[in-house]
This record gives C-alpha cells, structure tokens and sequence, in this order.
C-alpha cells in the first residue's frame, strides 16, 4: 500500500492522477444517468434528492458526501485531500457532463453507456484509490467501523441497501444497470488497482553527491 504524502511535493506528484481518476469516475456516473438503465445504489439515492427537490443530481451528491464526512466526526477517522476533493469533483463532473450527454434513442446505446459506466468508475477508482491521499467519504465510515471490530461486510450491505430502497422510492431509477454495477464494479477495482497504484517517491539524492555514470 502507497504510505500517505510526506511532503507537499509529493502531494503534487500524486494530484494529477488523482484527478484524473475523479474526474474518470463522474463520467462513468453520468454514462449510467444518461443510460437510464439503473444506477449504483448511492446514485439512486442521489437521483431520487434530484428529483424531488429539482437540484442537478451531482450537486446532490456533493451536499450527500459532505453529510457522509460529518459521521466520521464520532468514528475519529481523518480525511485526506482525496477525501475532500472525491466529495466535489465528481459531483461537479456529474452535472458538467450531463450538461451535454443525453439518453440515447437507441436501446443498443444505452446498453454500450450503461456498460461503460461501471468501467469508468472502476478505472477511476484504481487511479485516485492508488494516490494514498484518502479513502472515499462512504469507505471511511466502513474503515471506522472496522476499527471498532464492527462486522464491515454486513454493515455495508445494510447501509447500501437501505440507501437504495431510499433512493427507489424518491423515484431513482433502479434496473440492470444497478445489478450491472453492484456485479462488476468490485472485480474491476480489483484488476485496475494493482496496476494503477503509483509507486513510492525514490529517496532524494543529498546535496553534493551525484550518481556515478
């Protein structure tokens, strides 16, 4: 596992490809949204806010995660700058994209949106997961809840879905692509991470000492 930044200058090493998996992350939300095929069970909940209140789905999810990050407070959990920045790029990125992508009018379309959709996600989780600058605002919960002895697996599910039931019946959609996503995502996280996890910084070379050639 990738140690957290040391120095400012390693938190900059790391940034670029932090956004970029942000950033890949809210284009696979939005791929599923435009595909109205479903959506993972957070997004549903997020959909269903949308909805009833009018605000765009990813402005949505921001104001969500900053209420996630409010219950690490008793948990002790400390956010990072990956933490932070999880909470409003992809939201942002959700509503940009949305601004332009619209449901296809070809069920095939949709099909290849919603498949892409956890892809994106997956990819993207690899690339921020593997910068070390935080965990994601719902993963720190379970990471608290872990270090309390606490059953994680049971509680995630339960949490999952309670907040899709939620979401479902404030009219967010749930269909194939919720299963779609809830099927695949693990498995591609699992495949990218490894491969998309930075490498530790090699050590500075002291002042005066220059490699030999």
């Amino acid at each position: 596992m990738l140690a957290p930044p040391s120095s400012l200058a390693e938190v900059r090493r790391r940034l670029p490809r932090l956004l970029l998996g942000l950033v890949l992350c809210g284009l696979g939300i939005a791929t599923m949204v435009a595909a109205e095929l479903g959506l993972g069970p957070w997004d549903v909940l997020h959909q269903g806010l949308s909805k009833m209140t009018g605000i765009p789905i990813g402005t949505v999810g921001i104001g969500v995660g900053v209420l996630v990050l409010l219950a690490w407070l008793p948990l002790h959990e400390r956010p990072g700058i990956g933490t932070v920045l999880n909470v409003l790029v992809i939201g942002i990125v959700i509503d940009v994209t949305l601004l332009w992508l619209q449901m296809p009018e070809v069920l095939w379309q949709r099909w290849v949106y919603m498949l892409a959709g956890p892809v994106l996600f997956g990819v993207g989780s690899g690339f921020y997961l593997g910068t070390g600058l935080g965990s994601g605002p719902r993963d720190g919960i379970m990471t608290g809840l872990a270090k309390r002895g606490l059953p994680v697996g049971a509680a995630r599910a339960a949490i999952e879905v309670s907040v899709l039931l939620l979401g479902w019946m404030l009219g967010g959609t749930v269909g194939i692509g919720t299963i779609v996503f809830a099927a695949t995502i693990g498995p591609i996280v699992h495949l990218a991470l490894p491969r998309l996890r930075m490498q530790e910084a090699p050590p500075a070379t002291p002042p005066g000492i220059r490699s030999a050639r």
